[in-house]
């Protein structure tokens, strides 16, 4: 008997979501002889097993049922807690009734996207910006204001005009003020409070997202926006995937006005009632002990520096002078552009055959109209296979353009 199937009557929506070009990335390299600059994955051999493995025993012990059975929304106290305090070690004034605990910090671009966003609302963005989040974003149909930045983030006076000539309003600004993704650039100090000072007079309010601020090489982290900001001026992400590791899927949202953070937590029970209690207090019971965790921390920092100037050192070697690059002071990811009218988009296809991938540029720009750059990811990499990496895409860079 034939089975008929319907016609699909789709939600409009859907035709503005693609598939992520990183997530499609990582099918190519299942291949071990591929090396990925692609992804942006933390060192798998650094992931703190056996602390965790003990926490985890240490919670069954203590929480036993409690921690498998249905929890809080907002997330579990004890956690809640570690976040406002790490905060505060920052100078940040927030409290344990501020934070909730999300699925990683894409469910904190999708909740307040969900919050925020009707079809045709604008969202101010630094140009390029994270790839995730404008696919978080697409959603909810949005048109996008794109503005300028520089080695030292997102400009001010580009800042200024853009939100004083846009009709209508943005309804947020988002930006990567740490190592950002895909840049590795940091919004210099001196810029910080200019940027929030500009979005209050024009009533924009800001989603920092921070999955980058404790990978620091060279100094002590910046005080994040939500420093400079008054009551719910700015809503802060941070997460532990890259300070510990992502499968736990542990993050966070500090929302200070607490009215937006109820009408945040509504939409987070509609999504998934509330994020795991089990990996809420695993991962509680692994960072409690702030002596460990920055020990641990020491460690990925030390790494991720020496990988990132084996990648400047192999790309100095191996790609011809129209080739440019940034060093960046922290994160995971530097950026460097090719020049001589060549598409990284098709690079890429070279560089594929020649067994090496990263990510092209143009996603990462909302009006896609950019295609000299690409994102170089050096942190999963050991410095042997950067070298080799490099001089698979040298190789192809030349045969492209010299």
């Amino acid at each position: 008997m034939d089975i008929l199937v319907p016609p699909y009557r789709l939600a409009r929506r859907v035709e503005r979501l693609k598939p992520s070009t990183i997530r499609e990335m990582l099918k190519v390299t299942q291949n071990p002889d591929v090396i990925s600059f692609g992804g942006g994955l933390p060192a798998a051999e650094l992931f703190p097993v056996a602390d965790v493995s003990a926490a985890q025993d240490r919670v069954m012990r203590a929480r036993g049922a409690a921690a498998l059975q249905y929890s809080v929304t907002d997330g579990v106290p004890e956690l809640r807690a570690w976040v406002a305090n790490r905060l505060r070690r920052d100078g940040v004034a927030v409290h344990a009734d501020d934070v909730i605990i999300t699925n990683g910090s894409q469910q904190g671009l999708d909740l307040y996207a969900r919050v925020f966003l009707d079809p045709g609302d604008v969202v101010a963005l630094e140009n390029p910006s994270y790839l995730g989040a404008i696919q978080a974003f697409d959603a909810f149909e949005p048109d996008y204001l794109a503005v300028a930045s520089d080695a030292h983030g997102i400009v001010p006076e580009a800042l200024e005009t853009a939100l004083g000539a846009a009709d209508p309003k943005p309804k947020f600004l988002y930006l990567i003020p740490n190592y950002q993704n895909p840049t590795g650039n940091t919004l210099a100090l001196e810029r910080r409070a200019q940027v929030v000072a500009i979005c209050a007079r024009h009533g924009v309010p800001i989603l920092e997202d921070d999955p980058y601020g404790e990978i620091t090489f060279a100094r002590e982290p910046w005080p994040p926006l939500l420093s400079h900001a008054s009551q719910g001026a700015v809503t802060y992400l941070g997460t532990g995937s890259k300070m510990v590791a992502p499968g736990l899927r542990v993050a966070w949202m500090v929302v200070t006005d607490h009215a937006l953070r109820e009408r945040i937590v509504t939409a987070k029970q509609g999504a998934d009632l509330h994020s795991s209690p089990y990996t809420q207090y695993v991962f509680h019971a692994y960072v409690e002990d702030g002596s460990r965790l920055d020990a641990h921390l020491d460690v990925v920092r030390a790494t991720y520096r020496a990988r990132r100037d084996a990648m400047t050192a192999a790309l100095a070697a191996e790609m011809p002078a129209h080739v440019r690059w940034n060093v960046p002071d922290g994160g995971m990811f530097l950026w460097a552009t090719v020049g001589a009218g060549i598409d990284t988009e098709v690079l890429f296809e070279h560089a594929v055959r020649d067994g090496v991938v990263f990510v092209p540029g143009r996603p990462f720009y909302p009006a896609k109209d950019r295609g000299d750059g690409m994102r170089l990811n050096f942190s999963a990499m050991p410095p042997e296979r950067i070298a080799e990496g490099i001089a698979r895409l040298g190789r192809a860079v030349r045969h492209l353009g010299g």
